[in-house]
């Protein structure tokens, strides 16, 4: 079963993407159940749960049309007036022929390209006029077993939705096929392809050829290859179009708030005539992992194909997987409780690998994780970071705590802990049943199909849990543990930054080795309690109670000083979250303290806090949903979670214990020097890593905080550095609480008194913290230029205005974002579509509020380096366009009625408000701005326009970066490339 059976919650970094299993003790009646699904005639059981012993989840309809078309539809208002569509294909990636590889995703393009009721191009504008954003509302993705065509519809009006079926089935049924749309998308898939490739493809390809080898999957990257993308044309591409966009393939799912008799009746409407051309094709077989060939009998689970790829830049990683064959199954209760035990053993050895990850060693992280993926395996992968060249030693200390796991079954307190982590993820989703999104719930529907799986209600997935509870055993999970490292053979990559270290060979004796049981790292499972924990101080009187003319949105203000936004929303139930924002962000910091800012980031909350280090704060949080979530802003540092309303006075005191009483233990921040130093130097193997690395420091004229620092600066800071430069940060400047959502007034505002009001009175921020504003970039016409080590052909050019900052000019900050979808919407159309050289070129605006000034209107694009001239030069040609005439009213609305539906959807969610009133305690005058939302980023004219890019559009006014593969320099003309189409000058 997909997502909605999946546990999730505080540590979904460490549970794999498992299905939830439901018990043998559904008991008596569960066979009772399957006979009578088997003994009920076809017709009246849905579609999607035929051999199924699973209840149905009857907000759901299910139809077949006659033609063999299925469809899914349901009612739901989050958010109000928006439905979402989903028409997913049952072709990928796997059902191309050799000679058709990547034509799947191809077909994707191209039906966007032009189709019955659209003509070339029409598709992205057409949607803009009904409020869907492009990319956003509007997309498609390809996978090796599917293609899906995703729609987020705002604004729902009959008219609307019949004209959304009408055009869709055109592009479904008939998408215009021609020679000069293929000749048109082909270099746009290419350019896909680049921005995907170097290291981080080189690596993809080896996985997938070395894991799955002698199966279809091991030879059919979605993106296919550039041979057979240039050698597509009008006949191969209607070929495969007619061989597999049948309505037998293909399954409508629309969810959102519209009558689902009415989503039903529009696809019988638009897609019952539809009939297949010629005779339907069988879907193709994908083969099995098969074992390697032995004289004799083969050992059990025998290690097969290894492979060692040396990439300098990349740090050192082991992957191999545990490889099963495929098979399609009954999604019966049966079937899920197996599944419920691997998720518990998965979870088990994860928290395992986790706590001897954390006392130092060989590796920086490990994990295991099952999957069936794309219908080709049943796999148990192992992911491994080693810390150091003696990779040897990481594997065999993970296969050591996987083999103390095959040894000998968990204690019962260990499975508890995992339940009781799996038990609240259970109890939110049905608390917050009634916000899950339309878009989810058909993406759900989507996943189902892929996975040839079906789907449950949150109160059925939660009824099968508490029932399965006593089969949750020692013994069970150890049989299952030793399943899942069971399988016909065992494979592996291993990445390496430097030549010679690693041979396949090596790589096969370490996987096939006898192992000792390490059970050294099974951990604690004793319960720790917030009472054992001490008072923060006597309860904070609350100085005074202000509206703030937003609703029900108060602020609370404290004797010390604390100012609190509370927001009890009833229509959110089961749904917390606390936000903390308290000091100077990136103005606290020296010149000299990147490194620390870069530790920070990654050892600050797990260094501890009173008597909790890392492993106590697990442990006290387990059967809770909390969270400790630290980020650094410009203008202050924030703490922030995603809770429940039982545990928001808990998660307070967390937040306001960091504040007070922070630990310094060593071990997470050597921890967090090897991860950074590991890190390094994988960004220099793309543009992007580029990008990453060296952006933000640019964009603030060289300021040497945002530097990111390289290894040797990390190896210079020591545990005394790291706690002179952050204590004082915890220690001053104002503090800002939110807590939002589903909590009761009087006793969220106790809560406080006893953890934020109750602190000390905070000292003012130190005379050394720095003015609210930073440096600016250089402006003119001649680019930065940076260099990567990655693939020749891939480079990035950016072009950016300096624009303002500060509350000031928030309505021009809005406006602005008009203008950049204007431009993005052009460099779309004429540096993708026309020109073909780049996949996905963007425009962002920023405005930081609570700075004077470093906002900034930047386009962006991964290109060839031939091709930076050419960036530059359409750049500059829009923005001089948009400077010379005002933009047509039409291209206007484009804009315009998308951000319109975007703002209503996101007004219908609390965390939007509260993040636009971040900070609001100390700058009022967002409370205000809050009210001119919809008009500031709604309501302009194309004069305005006009006159905006005459203030900060100017050709002297920016500032421009390329960054180009090493060795090679930019071309001072613009070189024509073969789909430039004469735009060369």
């Amino acid at each position: 079963m997909p997502s909605l059976f999946r546990p999730v919650g505080r540590f979904a970094c460490l549970i794999p993407a498992v299905l939830l299993v439901l018990p043998l003790q559904l008991h008596a009646e569960a066979p009772q159940k399957q006979a009578a699904a088997a003994a009920a005639p076809a017709q009246d059981v849905p579609w999607l749960y035929r051999g199924s012993d699973v209840p149905v989840d009857r907000e759901w309809t299910f139809g077949e049309l006659s033609n063999g078309l299925r469809y899914a539809v349901r009612k739901n208002g989050v958010p109000p007036g928006q439905v979402s569509i989903r028409i997913r294909v049952d072709a990928g990636s796997l059902y191309e022929a050799e000679s058709e590889r990547g034509f799947a995703h191809l077909l994707e393009h191209l039906v966007f390209r032009q189709s019955k009721y659209l003509g070339d191009g029409e598709a992205i504008p057409r949607f803009q006029r009904l409020g869907a954003t492009f990319g956003s509302d509007t997309n498609a993705e390809t996978s090796p077993v599917s293609t899906t065509y995703k729609l987020d519809l705002p604004d729902v009006t009959p008219d609307k939705l019949d004209e959304t079926f009408r055009l869709l089935s055109g592009m479904m049924i008939a998408p215009t096929l021609s020679e000069a749309n293929v000749r048109t998308d082909v270099p746009i898939v290419l350019a896909e392809k680049r921005e995907r490739g170097g290291a981080a493809e080189r690596v993809s390809d080896a996985m997938q050829q070395t894991l799955f080898a002698g199966q279809k999957l091991a030879v059919r990257q979605v993106i296919g290859t550039v041979e057979t993308l240039e050698a597509a044309n009008e006949a191969n591409v209607r070929a495969f179009h007619a061989r597999w966009y049948r309505p037998g393939n293909v399954t409508v799912v629309a969810v959102g708030d519209a009558d689902p008799a009415v989503l039903a009746a529009l696809t019988r409407k638009y897609f019952g005539d539809w009939k297949g051309v010629g005779k339907p094709a069988q879907a193709p077989d994908f083969g099995d992992p098969l074992p390697p060939r032995v004289k004799g009998k083969a050992p059990d689970n025998p290690v097969g194909e290894t492979r060692v790829l040396v990439e300098p830049d990349l740090a050192r990683a082991v992957t191999y997987g545990v490889m099963r064959p495929w098979r399609p199954v009954q999604d019966t209760i049966a079937y899920n409780q197996g599944n419920m035990i691997d998720a518990l053993a998965q979870m088990i050895i994860n928290r395992r690998l986790e706590a001897r990850a954390r006392a130092g060693g060989s590796f920086l992280a490990a994990q295991v994780s099952q999957e069936k993926h794309n219908r080709s395996v049943d796999a148990t992968f192992v992911s491994i970071a080693p810390l150091g060249e003696d990779w040897k030693a990481a594997v065999r200390d993970v296969r050591a705590v996987i083999a103390d796991a095959m040894a000998s079954a968990p204690t019962q307190d260990e499975i508890d802990r995992e339940v009781a982590e799996m038990n609240v993820a259970y109890e939110s989703s049905v608390e917050q049943r009634r916000l899950l999104p339309g878009s989810k719930l058909a993406d759900d529907v989507v996943t189902a199909l892929d996975i040839r799986e079906a789907i449950a209600s949150p109160e059925t997935v939660q009824d099968i849990f508490n029932a399965s509870r006593p089969l949750f055993t020692p013994q069970a999970v150890l049989e299952r543990t030793r399943r899942l490292f069971a399988g016909s053979v065992t494979r592996a990559v291993y990445v390496t930054p430097q030549a010679g270290e690693a041979d396949p060979a090596a790589l096969r004796l370490a996987l096939a080795a006898p192992v000792e049981a390490d059970g050294k790292s099974r951990v604690d499972t004793r319960p720790i309690s917030f009472a054992e924990l001490p008072p923060l101080g006597e309860p904070g009187r609350v100085a005074g109670i202000v509206s703030t003319g937003l609703g029900e949105i108060e602020q609370i203000e404290f004797e010390n000083g604390v100012r609190a936004l509370l927001w009890p929303v009833r229509d959110e139930p089961g749904r917390a979250a606390v936000r903390v924002r308290f000091g100077a962000g990136y103005r606290a910091f020296g010149p000299g303290d990147a490194a620390y800012v870069t530790l920070g980031e990654l050892a600050l909350v797990p260094s501890g806090q009173g008597k909790l280090g890392q492993e106590e704060l697990d442990r006290i949080s387990t059967g809770r949903k909390m969270g400790f979530q630290f980020e650094i802003d410009d203008s202050a540092f924030a703490f922030t979670a995603e809770t429940r309303p039982a545990d928001v006075a808990d998660q307070l005191y967390l937040f306001a214990d960091k504040l007070v009483n922070p630990r310094w233990d060593v071990a997470p921040l050597l921890r967090s020097k090897a991860a950074a130093k590991l890190n390094y130097e994988s960004y220099a193997t793309s543009p992007q890593g580029v990008l990453e690395r060296d952006l933000q420091f640019l964009q603030y004229g060289g300021d040497a905080r945002f530097r990111t620092p390289a290894p040797a600066e990390i190896d210079a800071a020591t545990p005394q550095g790291f706690r002179e430069v952050w204590a004082p940060i915890l220690e001053t400047g104002p503090v800002e609480v939110q807590v939002y959502g589903d909590v009761d007034r009087a006793a969220t505002i106790e809560a406080l008194r006893k953890t934020f009001g109750a602190l000390p009175r905070r000292a003012p921020l130190p005379d050394s913290t720095g003015p609210a504003r930073f440096g600016e970039p250089k402006t003119g016409i001649e680019p930065t230029v940076l260099t990567h080590r990655g693939d020749k052909n891939q480079a990035a050019a950016l072009i950016a205005w300096p624009t303002g900052g500060g509350m000031a000019g928030i309505r021009e900050s809005r406006q602005l974002e008009i203008l950049s979808q204007l431009f993005q919407n052009r460099l779309l159309d004429k540096f993708r579509e026309k020109l073909g050289e780049s996949y996905s070129p963007q425009v962002y605006n920023s405005w930081p509020l609570d700075l004077e000034n470093g906002g900034q209107m930047l386009a962006l694009a991964q290109i060839q380096p031939r091709a930076v001239p050419m960036f530059f030069a359409t750049a500059d040609e829009i923005a001089a366009d948009l400077i010379a005439q005002p933009p047509t009213a039409d291209e206007l609305d484009r804009v315009t009625e998308p951000l319109k539906q975007k703002l209503n959807r996101a007004s219908t969610s609390s965390a939007y408000f509260m993040s636009m009133l971040e900070g609001a305690s100390q700058d009022p005058r967002k409370y205000a701005s809050i009210r001119n939302l919809l008009p500031d980023y709604t309501q302009t004219t194309p004069a305005e326009m006009q006159a905006l890019a005459r203030r900060y559009l100017t050709r002297g006014k920016s500032w421009r970066l390329a960054v180009i593969p090493e060795g090679t320099t930019i071309a001072t003309t613009i070189t024509p490339g073969p789909a430039t189409r004469g735009a060369a000058q």
